[in-house]
């Protein structure tokens, strides 16, 4: 049983979502692995990526760590309850962004290890590449 989020893993989560950002010819994006009490583990922002992609990737994935699931689903709840939502990001001292672009990282028996955001593409394709970083390292995206 794995508990805790290791640094190799980080960092396999985060090459690997830089390759598929590559491979899906995105533009220059940063990627943020967060441990489960949202602390950074691993990040990177490739060449050229604008100034607040870190943060605002750091941001989504405190939300998907937060509330342990993928922040697309966290997007569409807070549109349905924005009052909450509002309240979430305040208690989180802007830390908090439900926005499509970060996935939960789940151990095999459903143990909350993290989450991984990224920016820079869509919200749609910075979550599928959070997710194929996190499928890489044998963990499941959630």
């Amino acid at each position: 049983m794995i508990d805790k989020l290791s640094l190799a893993q980080a960092n396999m989560i985060l090459g690997a979502a830089l390759a598929a950002a590559r491979a899906d010819g995105l533009p220059p994006v940063a990627v943020v692995v967060l441990d489960a009490a949202g602390n950074p583990v691993a990040l990177q922002r490739e060449d050229g990526a604008s100034m607040l992609r870190v943060d605002i990737a750091q941001g989504k994935a405190f939300a998907a760590a937060g509330m342990g699931v993928a922040s697309g689903v966290l997007h569409q709840r807070a549109q349905d309850n924005p009052v909450f939502f509002n309240a979430l990001a305040s208690s989180g001292q802007g830390r908090f962004i439900p926005q499509t672009g970060a996935v939960a990282i789940r151990s095999a028996d459903g143990t909350l290890l993290g989450a991984v955001g990224a920016s820079g593409g869509t919200g749609a394709q910075d979550e599928a590449i959070c997710a194929a970083g996190v499928r890489v390292a044998g963990l499941v995206a959630a």
